[in-house]
């Protein structure tokens, strides 16, 4: 007997969509939900069949995807410990698909898996089909996996990757960066095999020149010898058995000996050793690393040779960037020591440049018996607070606030899909972003494109409206207000599922002009509320170190 498909709490709220929170509530309330038929007391699986029938019952909306019915199928052909071997193979399959390989291999595994991916490839094209069991393994692993936040991958390749070239990423995980940072060659090695083989399938499915490894590259080094024109990395922290012992005196210590407790400096040195004269690297690094009094003399000679140029906090980790002395080469002066990045991507290049810019440190000062190098510790010393304070007052006092006039309605509109728009014709999806297409994702408000043309890529979903029959702001309102009112729980939002109301053109048009000016206010608001948190920060420090003074 064929066994039945299974879904999380978290696979139920989505096909419902609902927040878990309902779904709970729901196995609480009604004695006859469905029991569990497998997984744990604190993460149960259901039967998807018997979900289906409870839902249907009582009258609630839901929709099992094709991609969901992939996931599932591929989810219960064995348990979660070989879950990451199904996915790999299944990119794969993705990766030749076409080829008189995917016919000849296919005939080893399950038909009616098979038969959904070819399905679900044609709907959504290999990349974004396989990007989507990727996320699902992710959520289905969390605890497991560390993956880099997508913003903070985008942020880390700008900065150290702003020519296309050869990238390394000795630590790469599922391959988050190296995909974020493109280039003309992707080098990867991860020390578990089965990510690395997902990882290699993520950038085959993007077009990548890529090379990948499965093993730590630390005591393994797979690409020993070569030399990247930039390196980023997120590795693991606070990793005990790194292989202090087997690698002591090793020629990529450069800077000093890793203390045994700060493998992060290890992978630090590593990234260095393999990165051209001249060329970039960007490492996450624990916060803790900035201080820690162990590591103070590898610190000090990163310092002293010019190798460290920026210390940015990020989240709740520290971005490390880095630049590879060439010989006889004079170091830098100063360290720039970032605790907020909004400004980072405008002062990076000019410091690097040699330019004077706010929160760049002179390393004289640095050099002292602790060589603390947190940025937040040295924000407090910027040495143009005062000036600082006085220019954000006046962005401050220059934010304007300008509602919509909106009156109360009891009116219900009837409403069609994305989905429907795009079978109907009245919407597109064109192969690259011109002015008045609308752009979105699950996790960026909508927006209507202006300027130039250009292309984005996946998870950004962008759509080109018939101008006659649907207007392009009232659109990006309707899928930014379905954005901003989605369960805060789920992980992906199916676009093509929106509501969207019907309305005559000239309808339309006033609640575009509504939506945009609505998005004009959130704008103002978030730009007032990030210049007042910086007015109080260089007010705090402008009086402290005697930069500002009270005017009375």
């Amino acid at each position: 007997m064929e066994e039945q498909a299974t879904v999380s709490a978290a696979d139920i709220a989505r096909i419902a969509d609902v927040g878990r929170a309902a779904v709970s509530n729901w196995r609480r309330r009604h004695g006859d939900f469905p029991a569990p038929v497998g997984g744990t007391a604190s993460s149960p699986l259901f039967s998807l069949p018997d979900i289906e029938t409870w839902l249907r019952e009582r009258g609630k909306a839901f929709q099992v995807s094709l991609g969901d019915r992939v996931w599932q199928r591929l989810r219960n052909l064995g348990d979660d410990l070989t879950l990451g071997q199904r996915v790999g193979r299944a990119g794969s399959f993705l990766s030749r698909r076409g080829s008189e390989d995917w016919g000849h291999s296919s005939r080893y595994d399950d038909a009616e898996l098979l038969e959904l991916l070819e399905r679900f490839t044609v709907e959504q094209g290999a990349r974004d089909a396989f990007e989507f069991l990727c996320e699902r393994y992710v959520e289905a692993h969390s605890r497991q996996l560390s993956v880099t936040p997508e913003p903070v991958a985008r942020l880390m390749a700008r900065l150290a990757c702003p020519e296309p070239g050869v990238v390394l990423d000795p630590a790469c995980g599922l391959g988050t960066l190296l995909l974020a940072a493109g280039g003309t060659r992707l080098l990867g090695q991860t020390d578990d095999p089965t990510i690395s083989c997902i990882a290699a399938h993520r950038l085959l499915l993007a077009g990548a020149d890529m090379e990948m490894y499965g093993a730590n590259a630390l005591p393994m080094d797979s690409f020993e010898g070569l030399l990247a024109d930039a390196v980023i990395c997120d590795p693991p922290f606070n990793e005990r058995e790194w292989g202090h012992d087997e690698l002591v005196g090793d020629p990529r210590w450069e800077y000093g000996q890793p203390p045994r407790g700060e493998p992060e400096l290890a992978w630090l040195q590593h990234c260095l050793a393999h990165v051209k004269p001249g060329g970039l690297v960007a490492i996450l690094m624990p916060q803790v690393a900035a201080g820690r009094r162990t590591g103070r003399r590898i610190r000090g000679n990163l310092l002293r040779a010019g190798a460290l140029r920026a210390v940015v906090t990020v989240g709740g980790s520290d971005l490390w960037l880095l630049r590879r002395p060439e010989p006889g080469e004079r170091p830098p002066s100063r360290l720039l020591l970032l605790a907020d990045p909004s400004t980072v991507e405008e002062q990076w290049p000019e410091h690097l440049r040699g330019a004077e810019v706010p929160g760049a440190v002179r390393i004289i000062d640095l050099l002292d018996e602790e060589i603390d190098l947190s940025p937040a510790r040295h924000q407090a010393r910027d040495e143009h607070a005062g000036e600082a304070f006085l220019a954000v007052r006046r962005r401050f006092e220059g934010v304007r606030f300008a509602l919509p006039s909106l009156a109360a309605s009891d009116e219900k509109p009837a409403f069609t899909t994305i989905g429907e728009l795009l079978k109907s014709g009245v919407l597109t999806v064109p192969e690259v972003v011109e002015e008045g297409d609308v752009v979105a994702s699950p996790s960026v408000p909508a927006y209507v494109h202006s300027g130039v043309s250009e292309t984005v890529e996946p998870p950004m979903s962008k759509y080109r409206t018939d101008p006659g029959r649907l207007d392009a702001a009232f659109l990006a309102g309707c899928l930014r207000a379905a954005g901003q009112v989605a369960p805060s729980t789920s992980t992906r939002i199916d676009l093509k599922r929106t509501r969207i109301p019907r309305y005559p053109i000239e309808t339309q048009r006033a609640y575009g002009e509504a939506f945009t000016r609505l998005a004009a206010f959130e704008n103002a608001l978030r730009e007032a509320a990030e210049s007042g948190l910086e007015l109080v920060r260089l007010g705090l420090a402008g009086l402290t170190e005697g930069q500002l003074i009270p005017e009375n």
